[in-house]
């Protein structure tokens, strides 16, 4: 069986089951029928809400681009078709069997003005809930975005300040290697104009050696 046909039959089954309540309740309490009456259209509208709202849920965790997604619209206004119909039908043969009235009506008013009326109710009631479940996963899917972006960001953020300390620290290292550098190229120009002086070599008796010339080593004019 397809979607549409087992949420009408449902439908169209918990109708008359509610029916059953409701004619139950009101021959006990006659007095009241009205305040039963809306408790017992309330409790079908939240059933149909609920179901509704996690088909649209579903359909759009399945299918995050709306242009895939299920035609939900037409499955619940099968569904209301079925139900509206089913639930008139039953309710009539039904109110054959049981003690209480279900209503009084005839099976013409269950198929045509009874039936109307449920249509609108199961269709404009899961439109509407499937419309506010997609809506949920869509407001879903935004947080979830907008934190990874956040963590991204702050992810960004301590990579920088990282990079940012292996910089500084690279730029301090380079200015230390350079320090004794220029140090060096400072001394070096007073290192090369310092005085120097040369001493003539001398025997082991501390006279002086003298070359063939008769001259001093380490001088050249003998002195």
């Amino acid at each position: 069986m397809t979607g549409w046909a087992v949420r009408g039959i449902s439908m169209g089954l918990f109708n008359v089951v509610v029916r059953l309540l409701l004619g139950a309740a009101v021959s006990m309490w006659p007095l009241s029928g009205s305040a039963l009456r809306w408790v017992a259209y309330a409790l079908v509208l939240l059933v149909i809400i609920v179901w509704a709202g996690i088909d649209g849920i579903r359909d759009r965790r399945r299918h995050p681009d709306p242009d895939d997604g299920e035609d939900l619209t037409m499955v619940w206004l099968k569904a209301a078709v079925v139900g509206g119909l089913l639930g008139g039908l039953l309710s009539w043969i039904v109110d054959f069997f049981v003690d209480f009235s279900l209503g009084q009506n005839g099976l013409v008013f269950e198929l045509t003005s009874g039936a109307a009326f449920t249509i609108l109710t199961i269709f404009i009631a899961a439109s509407l809930a499937v419309f506010v479940g997609r809506q949920i996963v869509n407001r879903e899917a935004k947080k979830k975005l907008a934190t990874s972006d956040a963590e991204r960001a702050h992810d960004r953020e301590l990579v920088n300040a990282g990079n940012a300390e292996r910089t500084e620290s690279v730029r301090d290292d380079r200015g230390r290697q350079a320090e004794p550098t220029r140090s060096e190229q400072q001394w070096a120009p007073e290192h090369g104009e310092a005085d120097t002086e040369v001493f003539s070599a001398v025997d082991a008796d501390g006279k002086p050696r003298l070359d063939k010339r008769g001259n001093r080593h380490g001088t050249a004019d003998g002195s």
